[in-house]
């Protein structure tokens, strides 16, 4: 496996398929909820090339206007943000090593052309809990590097049931998708990639 930062962890395999299915059928009742949309960049307006939606109790968005940020509530049907399912507060708080529970689950939507540029995620409060993310669906092309956006990176498949945590020093390391490989896994009855990102918000009092 390449060279990742210190403090990151990859899970390969983590989920069974069943658990695969199980967690799959649990997103399907989110997007019923809280439909797919596909948000804009901001200041340019830019389309992103991946559709997503939220649950818990914050989810993230980004528009225009406003850009990065997180709300309560679907920016197009204006209502609260699914709870978030069982299996992935499971997930949580058997993984992450936190003692709160997160607040936002954003679930990306990936065709079979798109793609993620290099990233931090650095919207949240908290910088002390972990980011959590699930792959479901085709593998892809994962790249992550250091806090820098200078620093070099290192790239990686990443298939359907493993689990990525970025913690500690790795916590603000830069990350991004570059290809979806369609075809990789018979989970979607018609192909893509789902990818689910739990992240605490707020700051604990």
């Amino acid at each position: 496996m390449p060279s990742l930062p210190d403090d990151a962890r990859i899970l390969p395999d983590h989920l069974s398929r069943n658990e695969q299915e199980a967690l799959l059928d649990d997103i399907r009742e989110i997007v019923k909820a809280a439909p797919l949309y596909t948000p804009a960049m901001p200041k340019t307006g830019k389309p992103m090339r991946v559709r997503m939606t939220n649950c818990g109790t914050l989810g993230w968005v980004t528009d225009k206007a406003q850009g990065y940020r997180y709300q309560a509530f679907h920016p197009v049907t204006g209502k609260p943000w699914p709870v978030m399912p069982e299996r992935l507060l499971s997930l949580w708080r058997e993984l992450a090593d936190y003692p709160h529970d997160p607040e936002a689950c954003l679930v990306n939507f990936y065709g079979q052309d798109a793609k993620l540029g290099l990233h931090q995620d650095r919207d949240e409060e908290d910088f002390d809990a972990p980011v959590l993310s699930v792959s479901l669906g085709d593998s892809c092309r994962f790249r992550i590097g250091g806090t820098s956006r200078s620093d070099g990176t290192a790239s990686l498949r990443l298939n359907s049931g493993d689990i990525v945590l970025l913690a500690g020093r790795s916590r603000l390391a830069y990350h991004g998708v570059d290809r979806i490989y369609p075809g990789t896994s018979t989970l979607l009855k018609n192909g893509g990639r789902i990818n689910l990102t739990l992240r605490r918000v707020t700051r604990p009092v």
